[in-house]
Parts: C-alpha cells; sequence; structure tokens
C-alpha cells in the first residue's frame, strides 16, 4: 500500500493571489496536496471554479474570491486578513502571483491606464495585503509569505519598463516588510519563476513555443517548499531552476 502524503501544512490557511490559471492555479494544488485550505483570488470566477476542481481532485479544499485587486474596489484589500480570521480563526501563509505586464512600449508611449493598472497590480496591492495580512501571519506558528517577482528588475530590456519598475516596486516594499519581520517567527520571501509558460509569458512572446519552456506544474514545488513550517530562507529571492 502506498504511503500517505507528508501533510505538513494540515490545519493552515493559504490566501493565493492569481490563482485562476497559471503558477497560482499549481501552487494552490501543491499546498492542497500538503494539506492547506486554500483561499484564492482571481478576477474570473471560471477560472477559480477550475482551481477549486484541481485542487478537490488533490484531495484538498479551497474558499474561492472573486475580486479585482486593481479594480475600483481594492480598498477593500484591507478587509481580507480580518475577514479570515473571523472565518477560519487564522492566517498562515500569504501568496502574491498575480502579476500585471501591461503593454511592451517605450517609456515616452505608456499610457495613464496601463500605468495605473501595473502599479495597482504589482505595487498597490502588495502594499495592502502586507498591512492587511501582517497581524495573523505574525500570530501564527510559522506564518509565511512569498511573492512572485521577475529579473526583469536587475535586467532592464527596453519596452519592458513599466512592468520592470512597478515590480521593482513591489521587491522593495517586500525586502523591507522582511527586514521589519526578521526577530518573528514570519518568514518573507521573492520568488523568481524565471521563463515559465504563463499567459504573461505569452503576452510578451507570442511566437515561443510553450511546450519548449517550463510549466507552472514544474515551478509550483519549488514555491510551496518557502510556504512550508520548516523554511528557513528570509529576505532572500529564490530563483527558480529548472
Amino acid at each position: 500500500m502506498a504511503a500517505e502524503p507528508a501533510r505538513p501544512l494540515a490545519g493552515q490557511v493559504a490566501l493565493i493571489t492569481g490563482a485562476s490559471r497559471g503558477i497560482g492555479a499549481a501552487l494552490a494544488v501543491e499546498l492542497a496536496r500538503r494539506g492547506a485550505h486554500c483561499v484564492l483570488v482571481a478576477r474570473t470566477q471560471g477560472g477559480l471554479e477550475e482551481t477549486d476542481d484541481a485542487v478537490r481532485g488533490a484531495g484538498g479544499s479551497a474558499t474561492l474570491l472573486p475580486f479585482d485587486l486593481a479594480g475600483k474596489e481594492a480598498d477593500k484589500i484591507d478587509s481580507f486578513g480580518p475577514s479570515l480570521v473571523e472565518r477560519f480563526g487564522r492566517l498562515d501563509i500569504l501568496a502574491h502571483v498575480a502579476g500585471a505586464l501591461g503593454s511592451l512600449t517605450p517609456i515616452a508611449h505608456i499610457q495613464p491606464r496601463d500605468w495605473t493598472q501595473l502599479v495597482g497590480v504589482n505595487m498597490n496591492a502588495t502594499w495592502r495585503l502586507i498591512r492587511t495580512c501582517d497581524p495573523p501571519l505574525r500570530a501564527a506558528p510559522a506564518g509565511r509569505a512569498v511573492f512572485v517577482t521577475t529579473g526583469r528588475v536587475q535586467r532592464p530590456k527596453p519596452y519592458w519598463g513599466p512592468y520592470g519598475a512597478t515590480k521593482a516596486g513591489m521587491e522593495h516594499l517586500v525586502k523591507t516588510w522582511a527586514l521589519e519581520v526578521e526577530h518573528t517567527p514570519l518568514r518573507v520571501n521573492l520568488f523568481d519563476p524565471d521563463v515559465v509558460a504563463t499567459k504573461l509569458r505569452a503576452q510578451a512572446m507570442p511566437g515561443e513555443d510553450p511546450a519548449s519552456i517550463a510549466q507552472p506544474a514544474d515551478v509550483a514545488p519549488a514555491l510551496a517548499a518557502l510556504c512550508l513550517p520548516d523554511e528557513t530562507r528570509h529576505g532572500e529571492t529564490v530563483l527558480f531552476r529548472s
């Protein structure tokens, strides 16, 4: 008889943004396999339901939270932390996987609407998520937070300015928060998945064969590892190596 899979996250609650597809959906499945109840955040109800099916197929459970992180009601992110504590009594994991690419365009041609969307998802949502999740994550026995970033922050490239700049802002917020909580049980890290077959990647590289690069399911175990109670890394940018 095959051994039961290890469930180090049994009883824990994980909040995952960008959970309707790609890396966010794959991470939800990985955390569910390890025992976490996953609170799935994304704009599309249909995509969330597909992830919910995958989570249940992995023997886990999920709560769906359709929400636009950069929408007109973005200030309601502030209620996430208290609401989760009220409903579940705890929050153990925050994974901010959602990201916006915008248009690949010269800096001088950035449109205000695109800039607002990028700042909303990549920076403002990061700030609000930290703000609302800090208290319950600090209170958790082994709180964990991970934010998905990009190598474009360290390696600027023409036309990628808006994406790189807003992700750089995200990184600064996260690294500062990590310094602020370094003497607590909470562990905060950044994760760079490198080249992965996601919708964002397809938008940036439409001619690329997605089968030729890493898939979200390939990346998810390394990202999930940063959420485990025995994880000791803190304030690092972890690069996925396929």
